[in-house]
């Protein structure tokens, strides 16, 4: 272990002082009132921002029209860093985000204070007053700080994909439903109304009985292979390299791997795949009530064992659900995108499969329904069906926002739609994707153990080797 990291994170000091930290609480009027988890319908709920770059920005934008919500610290590894090569633009890490943070309050609250951080188990050890937090890191870290907050009663979104690897993403679902804290994974569209008119309409039997699903992303040129980059060049002098490594063992510094790229690589991303399936396959995952698939295989692009392919085909087989067929659902990363049935004009704009490089096509016996990327607005193909169909009345809660609805769980309103326990399912079915694509193997899959029966070598990505003072428990 390097010095930095045993300067951050010894792990005796941090479960110590979170024991101290836990027995302060109850000096806390909300505390005494309801525990360290409650948050009085009356308050604001305190936020803390782990993660500063450009989601992380996206996120406190959204927090910003959350009028229960204030944003008290923000924690990243980086004092600043440079956003504008890429769509985000602009500036992330602590200080901008600090300084964004502080003027949008002081509109309201006058000399508003924003506490700044390097290491989130420092802020967590520190920030008594935070009730929840927002973990916008790279995907590696996803699994560690969400666990780290949620064992302190600490109410959690993560961004998406909900963790970096099955058994992980199984742990943040088993550690959330053992805390009571309210969570929500950051797939927007799933507290749309796209998503829910979608749900509506398939258990309406808009178009029968469905046995394919296709979805689909262009997005990816992340990183370029074969292999880890050779140049080593000295780390910026405002990023702490260590704590970015996070999870993952010390490698050499390269600006291949962040602020940015970093989805590109298999030790700290999930490519194309993990970033766009989280949002593009939740219409199929949540209206056909699909959970553990029983077989996955994938091709593509030759297999490196640092970098993330761009381009790459995943094909999934789900077995009966109650009255609900056998399902095949393929993914296309890359540009690929689902074939077009009999009798569908794509260049018709009224008959588009999808819209701007992503989306999802459900088949059924009647007909199809097919969707823009992010959980979109339904439409009913062919166009014949959609003249004559008539859409039933809504039955599915809608939410305020996805944001909103977290907020409201943490105060006491319905769990939130996106919470971990639907989120990490879903995460399951596309990181189990990556590793059949990893191995080049059809995998046989038994969901419930987390175990490939063809193949004993997939445990090793199924659960990870994680560094020392890093693990999980």
């Amino acid at each position: 272990m390097s010095n930095t990291t045993k300067r951050y994170f010894s792990r005796r000091r941090f479960l110590g002082t979170s024991a101290a930290a836990a027995a302060a609480f109850t000096i806390v009027p909300r505390f005494v009132l309801g525990g360290a988890k409650f948050v009085a319908p009356s308050e604001k709920v305190n936020i803390a921002i782990i993660g500063a770059g450009g989601q992380g920005r996206t996120n406190m934008n959204a927090l910003f029209n959350e009028p229960d919500a204030q944003i008290i610290a923000v924690c990243d590894v980086a004092e600043e860093t440079n956003l504008e090569p890429f769509y985000y633009k602009g500036k992330g890490g602590r200080g901008p985000i600090i300084s964004m943070i502080e003027k949008k309050y002081a509109e309201k609250t006058p000399n508003f204070k924003c506490t700044g951080y390097v290491n989130f188990r420092d802020l967590l050890e520190k920030e008594k007053a935070v009730d929840a937090v927002l973990c916008a890191t790279p995907d590696h870290n996803h699994g560690v700080v969400s666990i780290t907050a949620m064992k302190l009663g600490k109410h959690v979104y993560c961004e998406k994909p909900l963790g970096h690897n099955i058994w992980e993403t199984r742990q943040m679902a088993k550690v959330a439903k053992e805390t009571g804290v309210a969570t929500q994974m950051g797939n927007h569209g799933h507290s749309g109304e796209g998503i829910r008119q979608t749900c509506e309409w398939i258990w309406d039997g808009a178009i029968g009985k469905i046995t394919e699903v296709y979805a689909w992303s262009s997005a990816g040129g992340w990183s370029k292979g074969p292999g880890r980059p050779k140049e080593t060049p000295p780390v910026p002098a405002n990023l702490n390299w260590d704590l970015w490594l996070g999870v993952r063992e010390e490698r050499p510094y390269n600006p291949a791997y962040a602020p940015y790229n970093w989805r590109g690589w298999w030790d700290f991303g999930t490519g194309c795949f993990g970033d766009m399936a989280c949002h593009n396959i939740d219409p199929a995952v949540w209206a056909l009530k699909l959970e553990h698939a029983t077989s996955v295989e994938a091709k593509g692009a030759p297999v490196d064992s640092e970098v993330v392919p761009q381009k790459a085909t995943f094909t999934f087989q789900f077995p009966a659900r109650g009255e609900m067929p056998p399902v095949k659902l393929t993914w296309f990363s890359g540009g690929e995108e689902a074939p077009v049935p009999p009798g569908v004009d794509p260049k018709d704009p009224k008959q588009r499969l999808g819209g701007g490089g992503n989306g999802i096509l459900l088949m059924g016996e009647k007909g199809q329904i097919t969707c823009d990327g992010w959980a979109g607005m339904p439409r009913l193909l062919p166009l014949d069906l959609r003249r004559t169909y008539k859409t039933p009345e809504k039955t599915l809660r809608r939410t305020k926002g996805h944001h909103a609805d977290w907020i409201s769980a943490i105060k006491g309103g319905e769990p939130a739609s996106g919470a971990f326990e639907y989120s990490a399912k879903l995460t399951e079915i596309i990181l189990l994707g990556n590793v059949a694509f990893r191995l080049q193997k059809k995998l046989e899959w038994d969901g419930p153990n987390m175990k490939a029966t063809n193949a004993p070598e997939a445990e090793k990505l199924v659960k990870e080797t994680y560094r020392k003072g890093w693990e999980i428990a």
